[in-house]
């Protein structure tokens, strides 16, 4: 399947309210640039029509505009070897493709290639994902990492020492690019698997669980990771916007995760909650 990328240009005070009624329907990953945003959607699930419902709501309260273009599998590489560029996360982590240089004088080292799936690091979930990791002792733990993208949080959890990593997302290609990028990482204790919350049934409780992937998924499977989830062992959220904190915390509560702490970027939320 290709994707479609919706260019949006867009003053910075709508465009953080125009990602979220996209991800209403149906976009789940965006990336920010100088004159707003890309938000990417399979090519199946395009509707122009609602795109331009949804930007019409805004008229008269900035300069907006947008267009969009296929993004067709083959040609993916080519974009990311373009846009990629090398990430340092909280002074500690070097996140690069294969093609970059290493960096000296940092403790970690992730190196991604992309390909079809999301999540280099440059978003700010994933990096605020990576900032709350760090401080969660993961030294022989077993690990889940749901809505796993390129594997980067995955592998992150293996370079602070995790023992097991169970990492699943929905769409083929992502579980095949997460699978390449553990081996270019050398992380031979991570398995890729392809599905949703079905694929947990019958899995032996997780220590820490990861979970980047959007509002709505949360809200809908929390209780899945709920009962996976041992008392006192704390699972990560990220993928929405610091208005939906509320709502995530609320759905927390009624499957005993108590919330901790959180951290913010542009809006976006990774919040740590712990099984009571």
């Amino acid at each position: 399947m290709d994707f479609v990328e919706v260019r949006v240009q867009a003053p910075r005070e709508l465009a953080d309210i125009l990602v979220a009624e996209l991800s209403q329907v149906g976009y789940d990953t965006f990336e920010d640039n100088d004159e707003g945003f890309c938000a990417y959607i399979g090519e199946g699930d395009f509707d122009n029509d609602a795109v331009s419902e949804i930007m019409s709501r805004y008229e008269g309260q900035g300069e907006l505009g947008y267009d969009h273009r296929v993004i067709t599998r083959q040609n993916w590489n080519a974009e990311w070897e373009k846009n990629f560029q090398p990430l340092i996360i909280a002074d500690r982590v070097s996140v690069r493709a294969p093609f970059h240089a290493k960096p000296e004088g940092l403790e970690y080292e992730i190196v991604i290639m992309p390909r079809m799936s999301f999540g280099t690091g440059h978003h700010e979930t994933t990096a605020l994902m990576i900032e709350n990791q760090l401080g969660i002792d993961h030294q022989g733990k077993r690990v889940l990492d749901m809505g796993c993208g390129t594997g980067i949080l995955a592998i992150m959890a293996v370079h602070l020492g995790a023992q097991e990593v169970l990492a699943v997302d929905v769409e083929p290609w992502t579980v095949e690019n997460a699978a390449d990028n553990a081996a270019e990482n050398n992380c031979t204790n991570i398995e890729c698997r392809l599905g949703g919350v079905e694929v947990l049934e019958g899995e032996a409780p997780f220590d820490i669980i990861l979970a980047n992937i959007n509002r709505n998924v949360l809200l809908e499977d929390m209780h899945a990771y709920a009962a996976l989830l041992p008392k006192g062992r704390p699972i990560l959220f990220s993928g929405f916007y610091q208005e939906d904190l509320s709502k995530i915390e609320a759905e927390a509560a009624k499957h005993a995760l108590a919330y901790q702490s959180h951290r913010t970027k542009n809006n976006w939320v990774s919040a740590i909650f712990t099984k009571l």
